[in-house]
């Protein structure tokens, strides 16, 4: 089979006939079409690297850089005689050139604004998810080798490695997508990359609300929470939208106050003018240098922030974040991972119980039911749907137990003939006590919002 005829199998071109029986005989063609085209890719990256000076393709703006390696990578399919039509010239042109100051592979995925996560799951195995779904694609690296030279290259670009010491990373891309990779000894069969993408342009309130991931009510109560600097905790399971949320409820933060938002990896997208973003780092290879949340929450509070927006509580900075809330620091917020607002609540005493500090069960409460207002539920339904599920104020302790209340709720009622769960917003007739505190800010919300006979369905 033609080099030609490899590479019109692995853009999908078939002839009619082909169809029905030989469908097996395509799907292995299509694989060595696959790993034939990765094979030419290699050979002529190889080529331009022995025939340039790549200091000096380094000085050269990006688009000097893709005009200089399509002319070479023409030469080369010249001098070879290498027969491609002028579609898969341009196309070979833009692999290699991917290749060389890109991501390979996962640049076409990268580029497509309908994909919010790629999973790698070895260099064979590419899953990407559109719209709350996961499907398989036909990326594929070369080898091992291949996919470990792609990951070395997003993570030395924020200055952390991996290897075989430090064999899982954090990182993120240019344009703020999250990156998480685990190579050999740890991951078994091979490396594994999960890429959360960064949305170009962030979900609006509007965008949330046409998407059903809440009410209009909803989404005022929210506005208020966080413009009468109500702290506010967002609980939530892996993929729920927490960082999504956070990120929309930050956008009503005013804009003349100083904010510093502290995360492993850099997600949030304020657009406030006064931000101060910390991130934190893991130790070097002497296992020294480490900065952790912990520290970074500390230092915030030298900063003079009127605000503190944490990415994710996890460990022993639960302490730190409730002495902030508690002492001047109104109306900051955080995430965390838990399947119920009550969870939540029970992961944030445990994580406060991390930090060495040997404080009766009762005060760690104590802490918690006077620091934090209101904590929002986010999660995934099995349909891929995101969808705001509670929203619960603390109104105090009683005993020992941290009292809370439902102010909103969404209450699933079935699943559809296409597996799309059914179900609707509602509130649970309750009238928050912040309502009093709204009112000092001048914010007044209307008594209909809190009936609960008005539903919408979804």
């Amino acid at each position: 089979m033609s080099l030609r005829e490899q590479m019109s199998i692995q853009n999908g071109f078939m002839p009619a006939d082909t169809a029905g029986a030989a469908a097996a005989g395509v799907a292995a063609e299509s694989l060595a079409a696959r790993r034939a085209y990765q094979q030419l890719k290699m050979n002529i990256h190889q080529t331009i690297i022995e025939r340039v000076e790549l200091d000096k393709l380094q000085r050269l703006s990006p688009e000097q850089v893709k005009r200089e390696l399509a002319q070479l990578v023409e030469r080369i399919v010249e001098e070879d005689k290498i027969p491609m039509n002028e579609l898969e010239r341009r196309r070979l042109a833009q692999d290699v050139h991917d290749e060389m100051v890109g991501l390979g592979p996962l640049e076409p995925l990268l580029s497509d604004p309908t994909i919010s996560d790629i999973l790698v799951n070895t260099s064979q195995h590419v899953y990407v998810e559109r719209r709350g779904r996961l499907e398989h694609t036909d990326v594929t690296f070369y080898d091992d080798a291949h996919l470990m030279k792609i990951i070395e290259r997003i993570v030395s670009r924020v200055g952390r490695r991996i290897d075989e010491s430090t064999p899982m990373v954090d990182a993120r891309l240019p344009d703020g997508s999250r990156v998480n990779a685990i190579i050999p000894p740890s991951a078994i069969d091979g490396p594994l990359v999960s890429i959360r993408r960064f949305a170009v342009n962030p979900l609006t309130v509007t965008d949330m609300v046409n998407n059903q991931s809440f009410t209009p009510a909803m989404a005022q109560l929210l506005e208020a929470l966080i413009k009468s600097k109500l702290n506010v905790l967002i609980s939530g399971g892996t993929g729920s939208g927490k960082t999504t949320l956070l990120n929309l409820l930050s956008g009503f933060i005013p804009d003349d106050e100083r904010i510093v938002t502290i995360e492993d990896a850099a997600e949030l997208q304020l657009r406030q003018q006064h931000v101060l973003r910390l991130e934190t780092r893991p130790p070097n290879i002497e296992g020294k240098g480490e900065i952790s949340q912990r520290s970074l929450v500390r230092n915030a509070l030298r900063m003079r922030p009127d605000r503190i927006v944490l990415g994710e509580v996890r460990g022993a900075e639960a302490l730190d974040m409730l002495h902030a809330m508690n002492t001047g620091h109104e109306g900051s917020m955080a995430t965390l991972h838990a399947n119920t607002p009550r969870d939540g609540l029970t992961r944030l005493e445990n994580m406060v119980g991390m930090a060495g500090l040997t404080m009766p069960i009762k005060a760690i409460r104590q802490q918690i039911a006077s620091a934090i207002t209101v904590v929002v539920q986010a999660s995934r339904l099995t349909d891929g749907r995101r969808k705001l599920m509670s929203i619960q104020e603390i109104t105090g302790m009683e005993g020992d137990i941290i009292n809370m209340q439902e102010i909103f709720t969404f209450k699933r009622t079935g699943v559809d003939e296409n597996g799309m769960i059914k179900g609707y917003f509602c509130a649970t007739g309750v009238r928050p006590k912040f309502c009093d505190r709204l009112a000092g800010f001048g914010i007044t919300l209307p008594d209909q919002m809190f009936d609960p006979t008005r539903h919408l369905d979804v």
